[in-house]
């Protein structure tokens, strides 16, 4: 069977590269837009499922589909728009605790596997010149809650509880474990 990954991501492609796995990637644009009253976990795994569908062109593939954010309290934090977004992240998330969450769609010829994982972040207090800094280093901008944990944000993060994997943008042992049911189920 092959892997599709159905994103962009140079991180999740990176992670799945490095973890031995073989693929191709295949991205077909999907509206991201959280349905009112939508938990969190839900909006990920569904866009997760919607980017797997999108991408899906039939056969012995397997598509991968992968969307992750950033909730804060009762906010979700996705890319941030605009410079002036991304610093109200960063404010935001300025020492305290948050949750990283990455859904996940492994669609197969025979159904679906949906799943997420989640990730607890704590970041030190941020100073409005860290703030800019990082911000004009450019690096936030295409991140979930403005950040790459695997960058230059990395001296701001304490600790996490979790999967580091999954703050970059796959869960990666989760995504393995799924996988080997799957290829474990065609034999």
């Amino acid at each position: 069977m092959d892997l599709i990954l159905a994103s962009q991501s140079p991180r999740r492609a990176e992670l799945l590269r490095n973890a031995g796995f073989r693929f191709q990637a295949r991205v077909r644009r999907v509206e991201e837009v959280r349905r009112t009253a939508e938990a969190p976990q839900d909006y990920a795994m569904r866009l997760a499922r919607d980017k797997a569908n999108a991408s899906w062109e039939g056969g012995d593939e397997i598509v991968l589909g992968a969307d992750t954010i950033v909730v804060l309290g009762d906010s979700v934090m996705e890319k941030p728009a605009d410079a002036e977004d991304a610093r109200a992240m960063l404010t935001a998330l300025s020492g305290r605790q948050h949750s990283v969450i990455t859904g996940i769609c492994l669609l197969h010829p025979h159904g679906e596997i949906v799943d997420c994982d989640s990730t607890r972040v704590w970041f030190s207090d941020l100073e409005p010149g860290e703030i800019g800094g990082y911000i004009a280093s450019g690096e936030p901008m295409d991140k979930a809650g403005a950040y790459a944990i695997q960058g230059l944000a990395s001296k701001f993060i304490e600790r996490i509880e979790g999967c580091y994997f999954n703050v970059m943008g796959l869960p990666v042992p989760r995504v393995y474990r799924h996988w080997k049911r799957l290829h474990s189920a065609s034999r």
